[in-house]
């Protein structure tokens, strides 16, 4: 189903571009263990396309229908000691598609509201979630300051946010220029 940007419009747009190349140029964009060999070459010109004129559901597809996605993964054991496979969740091209399209979206507008001076960014429900996480509710319609979550994004690639914005995997929440 995807999210529901409300200000992803041309230049928006342009400034997660700009977000995706600086990461891109720094060799420093997320790369999944979910993602193939392939699916990390591509994954740069996957976002690069989907920032330009798609969404996080055309990224999604991409993902799905080129089968960049790893059936089988690892990660580290609890404790630290060793590695264990784990089974690819099925929805996996979602999860990854939302989550780093959401992450380019909010640094996009970030870096659009500090141009255009605007204050600030509100948090709001950009996805329906059939059970929504009690810390997502608490943070629906805060005020967030533009700059503050744009270096935490940047500084937090692959791992949650310190602010919490955007939120972890499937919150369904994003930013938005407040309606005044």
């Amino acid at each position: 189903m995807g999210l529901k940007f409300e200000n992803l419009d041309r230049k928006t747009r342009g400034y997660m571009l700009e977000e995706i190349e600086l990461d891109a140029q720094k060799d420093a964009l997320y790369l999944s263990p979910w993602l193939t060999q392939k699916g990390q070459g591509d994954w740069a010109d996957l976002l690069r396309d989907a920032a330009t004129s798609g969404s996080d559901v055309t990224l999604g597809r991409s993902l799905r229908e080129n089968r960049l996605i790893n059936a089988m993964a690892m990660r580290r054991k609890p404790g630290g000691h060793g590695y264990a496979t784990y089974r690819v969740p099925y929805t996996a091209h979602e999860t990854m598609a939302e989550g780093e399209f959401n992450r380019f979206y909010v640094r996009g507008l970030c870096r659009r509201a500090l141009t255009e001076g605007i204050e600030r960014l509100e948090v709001y429900r950009a996805k329906e979630v059939s059970e929504p996480r009690p810390e997502s509710w608490d943070k629906i319609g805060n005020l967030m300051d533009p700059q503050a979550v744009l270096i935490d994004v940047r500084v937090s690639t692959g791992v949650e946010t310190a602010l919490g914005m955007p939120q972890g995997p499937n919150s369904g929440l994003t930013l938005r220029i407040p309606v005044r």
